[in-house]
């Protein structure tokens, strides 16, 4: 079994265990579907490494006091709330009734008044354009972040400070490459930029850096 299988199904079991809505516990008992499991599979895990603090099949109520299911929640404490909804091309656009359609808007009305923080991604994205994928869950992710980054910086410069404050250790270019799928040239590059601001230190190496941690 590998390493995205023996996490995912603890984490589903620790799901079922805990949900104390019926509904939710019979919708997480029958298996996430074909999409949201694409979703955490191929983009989720390998952006973010773990399920920390994201729900599935999440219960929130409406105006009338119905009851609506997000596909994930993510929710890191504090207030914060964000929201992921996979859409699925089949039953999200071309068949969609115009019922259907009212309700999806009024769905993410209701999230967007009540502060949540939304992400719609595409199911064909996730199977075509992985990558981009990746990049809007490490920002959707970093929103929540507490760590302040200063403005005017680039997505992949926030990124690896906010990169930096999750590890709280040192780290070394291929792991900084790896999240943000990008080169090691291209990351040593961003690296040297980071450290001539100041927001990021070298921690060891002297002609050749090996690793960087967070400025003090």
């Amino acid at each position: 079994m590998n390493v995205f299988n023996l996490v995912y199904e603890q984490w589903l079991a620790e799901q079922i265990k805990v949900a104390s809505n019926p509904r939710r516990k019979e919708l997480l008992a029958k298996g996430l579907n074909h999409s949201t499991e694409a979703f955490l599979r191929t983009i989720w895990f390998p952006a973010i490494g773990n399920f920390d603090f994201l729900y599935p099949e999440f219960e929130v109520r409406d105006m009338n006091n119905g009851c609506r299911y997000l596909d994930l929640a993510y929710l890191p404490g504090g207030g914060a709330k964000g929201c992921i909804e996979i859409q699925d091309y089949r039953t999200h656009a071309r068949d969609i009734e115009a019922g259907r359609f009212k309700d999806l808007c009024l769905k993410q009305a209701l999230l967007a008044l009540d502060d949540w923080v939304f992400l719609p991604i595409a199911y064909l994205s996730i199977r075509d354009d992985p990558a981009v994928c990746k990049q809007l869950t490490l920002a959707f992710v970093g929103r929540f972040l507490s760590i302040s980054v200063p403005s005017g910086l680039g997505w992949g410069q926030a990124e690896a400070l906010r990169f930096a404050c999750r590890l709280a250790r040192p780290f070394i270019p291929k792991e900084l490459a790896n999240h943000l799928q990008i080169s090691e040239r291209q990351t040593r590059h961003l690296l040297r930029q980071l450290v001539e601001q100041g927001s990021l230190v070298v921690s060891s190496g002297n002609q050749r850096y090996r690793s960087y941690e967070l400025g003090r």
